[in-house]
């Protein structure tokens, strides 16, 4: 009998570590993760304060409107590109639903408490919400000094499975101009639109002040035949005017 004992407590022992193991596995898989369907994820996009997070390996085109690339086995590695605030709403998605639901439960324990999956990832999402879009809508150049030039970029995106041509780009204003790297673009292909703002283009008192100027980008999908952007600025004499 006495020989028994130790192979006794040796199988006990052995048992619950596998009971332990076991239990982790099923609450991990058990733990809740608000998903949602394509539709509805877009909705919640068009919040501002939302943060989107593509998560998928390799990287992939990207859903108008991403804020990160991160990729979801490296989440805890990333933590300084993710929001400071832990309540913020993080939107993750990868291609199919698998990679985002990894990275969802990573970012629970990480202590985000209003985390978004998107039920079959980025394959689901093109299926329902076609667009053409340019990202962000609006770019704020600050102080601008009358006699500098500003620049800056936006994001076109041909988020549709056919081909896109843009026909036309034209602004609000002479003062600004706009042009695009790829006038040309494939299914889910982008290109980056540049734009710089000269306010004394006019020699006079024009684009002084508080200034507000549209780009226009025109295409040949007729559901999508015209997307505009903003460009704002303080137009002063002087730093410090």
């Amino acid at each position: 009998m006495s020989k028994l004992i130790p192979i006794i407590i040796l199988v006990l022992i052995s048992g619950f570590v596998l009971f332990e193991l076991l239990s982790k596995n099923v609450s991990r898989d058990a733990i809740d993760i608000n998903s949602v369907d394509a539709i509805e994820f877009f909705q919640l996009a068009q919040n501002e304060d939302a943060f989107i997070l593509d998560v998928h390996v390799p990287e992939q085109e990207h859903i108008p409107g991403t804020d990160a690339f991160i990729p979801y086995s490296e989440i805890s590695e990333n933590l300084n590109r993710l929001p400071e605030d832990k309540s913020t709403q993080v939107l993750v998605y990868c291609q199919s639903g698998s990679m985002s639901r990894e990275a969802a439960l990573k970012l629970q324990e990480l202590g985000y408490i209003n985390v978004v999956d998107l039920a079959g990832g980025l394959n689901a999402y093109r299926e329902v919400n076609p667009s053409v879009s340019i990202s962000p809508p609006q770019r704020d150049l600050g102080t601008v000094v009358y006699g500098d030039v500003a620049r800056t970029e936006f994001t076109l995106t041909n988020f549709t499975p056919q081909k896109l041509e843009i026909t036309r780009i034209s602004t609000s204003c002479g003062c600004t101009s706009a042009d695009v790297e790829m006038k040309s673009l494939e299914p889910y292909e982008s290109t980056v639109v540049k734009v710089s703002f000269d306010p004394a283009v006019h020699k006079d008192d024009t684009d002084l002040g508080e200034v507000i100027r549209t780009i226009f980008i025109e295409t040949d999908n007729r559901n999508f035949e015209q997307i505009t952007a903003n460009i704002t600025a303080e137009v002063v004499r002087k730093v410090g005017e």
